[in-house]
C-alpha cells in the first residue's frame, strides 16, 4: 500500500510540475524530425499482461524497420535531439502516466518486450510478480548500456545483449525484487541526482566495474545454463502387512489351540 501511495503521489506531482517541459519536448521532437512526438511499444506488465508503453520518440519514425530492437551508442537511427533525450533520460517522462494509471511503478524492473522476456521464462515468472518501473538499481548500474553495446560489433549486438547483458540485469532484478520503501526513495533520488552511488557497468574494465551481485558471473566468465537436478531414485518398495480385527481373532484362536 505504501509503495502504491508513493507511486501515485510521485507521478501526479511529476506530471503537474513537468508538464511544461514535457510539452516543450513534444514540440521539439515534432519540429526536428518527421513523425509523432511519442513512440509506443508493447511491453510486459505485472502478471505478464501486455500494455503499450510510451516515451518521447528519440529515433526516426520507421526505426523498427531499419534495424534491431537493441540500440547501441552511435546508432544512426537516433536523431540529434534523441541523443540528448536518451542521455538525460528525459525520453522516459511520459511513463509517469503509466505509473499514475497503475501499469508501472516509479521503481521496479524495467518492462521488457515479449520477444526478449520469452527467452528467460523462469526468471520472468518471478520478476513479473511486481509492477515494472521507470528506474531500478539495475537501470543505474547499466546507465552506460549503449556505450557497452557500441563496443560490440553491430552484427553481434543483439546476441551480446541477450547472452551477456540481460542475465546480469535479471539477476539484479531478482536480487532486489522486494526492496523496502526507503530503498525505493533512495533509488529515485539517485536517479534524479547527477551523483551516483551505484557503480556503473562500463565497456572497459568490465570485471572490476560489474555490480556486486552474488549470482552474477564476471563479464569474461561463460554463462552456463543451470542443469536441472536429476530426479531422485525411487525408494525400494516395502511390503506392509495390515492386520485386521478378524485376523487378530484368528491368531488368538490358534494360540489357544496350541496351549491346549
Amino acid at each position: 500500500m505504501g509503495k502504491r501511495i508513493l507511486d501515485a503521489c510521485g507521478a501526479a506531482c511529476g506530471l503537474l510540475v513537468l508538464s511544461p517541459l514535457m510539452a516543450a519536448i513534444a514540440v521539439a521532437v515534432r519540429l526536428t524530425s518527421p513523425g509523432p512526438a511519442l513512440f509506443g511499444q508493447e511491453r510486459l506488465g505485472r502478471g505478464g499482461r501486455a500494455f503499450r508503453m510510451y516515451k518521447f520518440r528519440s529515433m526516426v519514425a520507421d526505426a523498427d524497420r531499419r534495424g534491431a530492437r537493441v540500440t547501441a551508442g552511435g546508432d544512426p537511427r537516433v536523431t540529434p535531439l534523441g541523443r540528448l533525450l536518451r542521455r538525460t533520460k528525459l525520453d522516459e517522462l511520459p511513463q509517469l502516466w503509466h505509473v499514475l494509471k497503475g501499469e508501472m511503478s516509479l521503481v521496479g524492473p524495467r518492462p521488457e518486450v515479449p520477444e526478449f522476456a520469452e527467452l528467460f521464462p523462469e526468471q520472468y515468472a518471478r520478476i513479473l510478480d511486481v509492477r515494472p518501473g521507470i528506474t531500478h538499481r539495475a537501470t543505474l548500474a547499466f546507465r552506460s548500456e549503449e556505450a557497452i553495446l557500441a563496443a560490440v560489433p553491430a552484427a553481434g549486438a543483439r546476441e551480446f545483449y541477450i547472452d551477456r547483458v540481460m542475465p546480469r540485469k535479471l539477476a539484479m532484478y531478482e536480487e532486489y525484487l522486494r526492496d523496502p520503501l526507503l530503498r525505493d526513495v533512495w533509488t529515485i533520488l539517485e536517479t534524479l541526482s547527477p551523483w551516483k552511488t551505484t557503480r556503473a557497468v562500463t565497456a572497459g574494465e568490465r570485471g572490476l566495474d560489474a555490480p556486486e551481485v552474488s549470482n552474477v558471473p564476471l563479464w569474461d566468465e561463460p554463462l552456463v545454463a543451470t542443469q536441472p537436478c536429476p530426479p531422485a531414485a525411487p525408494s525400494p518398495a516395502r511390503s506392509v502387512t495390515v492386520t485386521t480385527p478378524a485376523d487378530e481373532s484368528i491368531v488368538e484362536r490358534e494360540e489357544l489351540m496350541a496351549l491346549v
